[in-house]
């Protein structure tokens, strides 16, 4: 297994209630294939860490709910990525969260519209598979929807926030009609200003929903560029893109202890900000990930 490295920079007593409210509770993403390479999560993760389980198109069913069976298993609260594009039906839709939530206890998830161009049946958005009123009807708690600092151009191909802001604030409206709980998750990205501006602006159109915050974890420069080429990660690429022209880092593993920084300092700033919670996406390897917010917890 990977050995973590880390070089925290020591906090700042001013900043110690941002940090408390952004690190109490992250949250770390998972696959079935590298959940499969951890014997058992509980040497890694504290109890009652939320996990996300991300879904990558081609992934046997069987392998989803296997996955999320034996992290319920080991103690944690498993939050599956339920892409609207990949699923065929209104039928299928129903079949796979009644799957998650017999098989494996799943009573959350993470509604997004999905990574492929052509839906595979008439399910399309997010709002779609809301709409259908299964999530309620099955008892789902926790519902998350995806956050898009930096647009998304798949949806806003204008370079706008148009389309992307009306959904937001249709999921806002819903979330005022509906038991469950309801949350941003964002994309990662490397800019803490982004992120802030972002936050900022859509709490001014009215949003109130908590964000949790999508960082990448400790990984080697290439690594991370290629995730984030491949992601659509915009204007904070070029973070990375700088950190490559020094030759000092450029041979250092990354590290998110500047972003979180920032973010932290920020919300001891700004206390009611919707900015709630961190989420990992451990780009670098489950036990390098988990290593780093555990010590950066201390």
């Amino acid at each position: 297994m990977e050995k973590p490295i880390f070089s925290q920079e020591p906090r700042q007593d001013n900043d110690s209630a941002g940090h408390e409210s952004l690190i109490s509770g992250w949250s770390i993403e998972v696959m079935p294939r590298t959940a499969a390479k951890i014997d058992d999560f509980r040497t890694l993760l504290p109890a009652g860490t939320r996990i996300y389980l991300a879904h990558i198109d081609g992934t046997p069913l069987d392998d989803m709910v296997a996955t999320a069976k034996r992290l319920h298993a080991e103690g944690f609260p498993v939050m599956p990525h339920i892409p609207a594009r990949s699923i065929t039906s209104r039928d299928a839709l129903e079949d796979l969260l009644n799957r998650y939530r017999s098989d494996a206890d799943v009573h959350q998830a993470l509604l997004l519209a999905g990574g492929i161009a052509k839906p595979n049946g008439r399910l399309s958005s997010s709002i779609e598979m809301i709409e259908t009123g299964l999530f309620d009807r099955m008892g789902f708690t926790n519902l998350h929807i995806a956050g898009h600092p930096e647009g998304n151009k798949d949806i806003d191909k204008d370079g706008s926030t148009t389309e992307v802001d009306k959904a937001l604030l249709w999921k806002c409206d819903f979330a005022s009609r509906t038991d469950a709980k309801v949350a941003i998750t964002t994309q990662f990205a490397f800019d803490a200003t982004c992120i802030i501006d972002w936050a900022e602006r859509i709490e001014g159109l009215g949003v109130t929903l908590p964000i949790h915050v999508g960082i990448a974890g400790p990984a080697k420069l290439q690594t991370l560029i290629k995730y984030a080429i491949s992601c659509g990660v915009g204007p904070s690429l070029k973070v990375l893109q700088k950190r490559a022209l020094d030759l000092r880092k450029l041979l250092m593993p990354y590290e998110p202890t500047d972003i979180v920084g920032q973010l932290v300092a920020y919300k001891a700033k700004n206390p009611n900000s919707i900015i709630s919670k961190l989420h990992m996406f451990p780009l670098g390897g489950i036990a390098p990930a988990s290593g780093w917010i555990g010590q950066y917890s201390n």
